[in-house]
């Protein structure tokens, strides 16, 4: 990304900033509540109002149509949307193997959306947005709310995913071991400014 900078309401709430990430590399991010984060994430995913220039491989994202550039850039929220009735409604694909590897029932695809807790909801999310097969996860905290169990299945599917797609991971997280076990780079925003955190 070049000369990427957020705009909120008033002044910048980031300083520019120019950032390479290398394809199949996990780059973590934290940084104190409101400094910028998930906005940080939006913006690369082209979601919210930014200025700079994103890039994936050597096409910018203006140059891509904006559906594609986030089916290949994915968000994933903290809080993920749910616009069906039936959970396999949600789904292009069904993707039962991972959704088994997520400690999910296989069957489902047969419930009511209204039927799961908020940690099925949590990783059926992650389901549907590996399901798209993205070039880029854009993770925002996406096992905040799990237990050691969950997070381990998170984890480890995001994992697999990504060794098999050589995928760029940039994960939003507030927890040390956490960042520890996901090796890669490790950045923090301050003082609004994104810089590498000392390890």
């Amino acid at each position: 990304m070049e000369n990427l900078r957020l705009k909120a309401f008033g002044p910048d709430l980031l300083e520019p900033c120019d950032l390479a990430v290398e394809a199949g590399q996990t780059l973590t991010l934290t940084g104190p509540s409101g400094s910028g984060k998930s906005l940080f994430l939006r913006a690369i995913a082209d979601l919210d109002p930014h200025r700079g220039e994103a890039w994936l491989d050597d096409r910018a994202c203006s140059a891509f149509p904006p559906p594609l550039w986030r089916r290949n850039v994915a968000y994933l929220p903290a809080e993920s949307h749910w616009w069906a009735t039936k959970v396999g409604g949600q789904f292009e694909d069904r993707t039962a193997d991972m959704v088994e590897a997520l400690g999910v029932k296989g069957d489902v695809f047969d419930w009511s959306v209204s039927r799961l807790s908020s940690g099925e909801r949590q990783r059926l999310a992650v389901a549907r947005l590996l399901a798209i097969e993205p070039r880029v996860l854009l993770l925002d905290e996406p096992t905040a709310n799990l237990d050691r169990d969950n997070t381990a299945h998170v984890e480890q599917v995001i994992h697999d995913y990504q060794q098999a797609q050589n995928t760029t991971v940039i994960w939003v997280s507030h927890d040390p071991e956490q960042r520890d076990r996901l090796g890669g780079r490790h950045l923090r925003i301050e003082n609004h400014a994104i810089a590498e955190a000392d390890s």
